[in-house]
């Protein structure tokens, strides 16, 4: 993971839970509004970092014996960038990826985002909340112990 990976997911959380962020702040959500033409691309990109990082997490297992919370962490915040980045990059995948594939590949890719969005609050507080676990990570606790 690390710093960049720490920030993603809590964009993605701040593009997950926009009712949120701007019921707060009138600024957040005129910065949201001007994004959001860019959420696509961005949810893409997640998608797929989430993808290779749920693969690398599972390549590397051997982790949970020496740094078991890192590991779940790791996992925990790719799973989240998959998800998210899927709800957010939705229509982009299904026009570069999804449309190459049959039918009913389509349809459940479909039912799967739609079971997703019924979370997309809970993804993106959760992408917020593992962000900022990610960043006083690497900012603290590897400063402090020099790993």
């Amino acid at each position: 993971m690390g710093l960049i990976n720490g920030l993603a997911l809590i964009l993605l959380g701040a593009f997950c839970v926009p009712g949120l962020v701007a019921k707060k702040n009138e600024k957040a959500k005129e910065l949201l509004d001007r994004v959001t033409p860019y959420q696509g691309t961005f949810g893409l990109i997640v998608f797929a970092w989430g993808i290779w990082g749920i693969i690398s997490a599972v390549l590397s297992i051997s982790w949970l014996g020496t740094w078991p919370l890192w590991w779940a962490t790791r996992l925990a915040g790719n799973l989240l960038n998959a998800a998210g980045g899927m709800i957010l990059g939705f229509s982009m995948i299904q026009s570069l990826m999804l449309s190459r594939l049959p039918e009913e590949a389509q349809e459940k890719a479909a039912n799967l985002r739609e079971k997703l969005i019924g979370y997309q609050g809970k993804i993106g507080i959760w992408a917020i909340i593992v962000g900022i676990w990610v960043l006083a990570y690497e900012i603290v606790l590897q400063g402090l112990l020099n790993i």
